[in-house]
């Protein structure tokens, strides 16, 4: 991406940064940076993971909000803070507030995950559930700050929390000096501004990539157009970065600083987080995990060594069980096929036989016998199976038609 010359002076600078830094002392983690085995030879270069997964309150959202929040005026204090969000600025927000003795208020959709909801009220904020999706509690939320006085604190649009976020950007330099590229997942833009204007400031020569879901990729438009763009509709596992338009100040710095931004598709999203955890040993969300997915898309495109940033944690005990599913399949470890039997007894123990030949191991089994598309002598299975892989998969295939079975899908 050819980035213009910058029009103005940005807001936001490496002593901003530094001071952020200074502030979160004691207060946010330096957290760990993993080197993946498994990723370095993907890459064919050394891969580093930084874990924000592993910061307090399960995401990087702490180091903006307390950032923010201390910087309020004593009558902005007294007066409160309300927030809105699904998951990680929530919390961010209620444990910054919490820390600094502010009284907050967080605004959450009424279909927010039930341990996102306890963890936010867990960590000291009133939580108030309102409308079906983010955008209605947004409104709720700003409604409620010009009723009441209460400071407004947004996740990503502010000079503030855009500081806080980039102190990321010092950490991974002192703890990988010899990095040549950094992978971070882009919603609003808060984080990915924040790296930029503190690595690009200290090493010009680091190419920082940003990386979307390709169903909430607000990014790539604006960026062709030169300013924010909202998108018509967004649709993504990845929660955390599921915005559909930049936000102003973080944009400017983007365009600006940002080398590329790339997107993944959700299969890649689902195997990244998959891999994180078989690899790795570590739980991250979708939003989290989109950095990997970055590297398993196009492992040949980013110069080494490589730090991806993991940064966030917080998924829902039950996505995740439909994410790891959605990962297996579409890493080829999970096959979902149906086919039609003679019904006579033992023919479904028989086509069992077959796939424990095979060693493929079955997980589920749906056995029809009476339905109006079925003839008289015809039995429909469903088989859910877990195999080792795509050539596992086509070896099942290949079992299955040897022994005189059609797979109907």
């Amino acid at each position: 991406m050819d980035r213009p010359a910058p029009s103005a002076p940005h807001p936001i600078t490496l002593d901003d940064v530094r001071g952020a830094h200074k502030m979160l002392s004691g207060v946010a983690r330096m957290t760990a940076m993993e080197t993946s085995r498994h990723l370095s030879s993907l890459v064919g270069a050394p891969v580093h993971l930084k874990c924000e997964n592993l910061q307090r309150t399960g995401s990087f959202k702490i180091r903006g909000a307390y950032v923010r929040i201390a910087g309020l005026s004593p009558e902005e204090r007294a007066a409160g803070v309300v927030a809105a969000s699904a998951g990680n600025h929530a919390q961010g927000v209620a444990l910054a507030a919490s820390l600094l003795g502010v009284r907050s208020t967080v605004f959450m959709p009424v279909g927010a995950p039930l341990p996102k909801v306890a963890a936010t009220r867990d960590y000291g904020a009133e939580v108030r559930l309102h409308g079906a999706v983010v955008d209605e509690t947004l409104r709720a939320a700003i409604a409620y700050a010009e009723q009441t006085g209460a400071v407004f604190i947004h996740p990503f649009d502010h000079p503030d929390i855009i500081a806080g976020q980039g102190t990321v950007g010092l950490e991974i330099l002192e703890q990988c000096p010899e990095v040549r590229t950094i992978l971070v997942g882009i919603g609003g833009g808060g984080l990915a501004a924040g790296i930029a204007v503190a690595v690009k400031a200290l090493r010009p020569d680091v190419r920082v990539v940003g990386v979307q879901a390709a169903g909430a990729a607000a990014y790539p438009p604006s960026l062709a157009a030169g300013r924010p763009v909202a998108l018509g509709s967004v649709a993504t596992m990845a929660d955390g970065i599921m915005v559909g338009r930049p936000g102003d100040v973080p944009f400017a710095l983007i365009k600006d600083l940002l080398d590329d931004v790339v997107t993944v598709s959700e299969d890649q999203l689902s195997s990244a987080l998959l891999l994180c955890l078989e690899r790795a040993k570590l739980v991250v969300e979708p939003a989290g995990a989109s950095s990997v997915a970055a590297l398993l898309a196009a492992p040949d495109a980013y110069e080494g060594p490589v730090v991806a940033l993991l940064s966030g944690g917080n998924v829902d005990p039950l996505l995740m069980q439909r994410i790891l599913r959605h990962g297996m399949s579409a890493a080829g470890r999970y096959l979902s096929l149906r086919l039609r039997l003679t019904d006579r007894p033992g023919a479904l123990a028989t086509l069992l036989g077959v796939l424990s030949v095979v060693d493929a191991n079955v997980l589920d089994v749906s056995h029809v016998r009476t339905d109006p598309r079925l003839g008289l002598t015809e039995a429909e299975v469903e088989l859910h199976l877990e195999t080792k892989g795509p050539e596992h998969c086509a070896a099942v295939g290949a079992a299955l038609e040897d022994a005189g079975y059609v797979v109907i899908a």
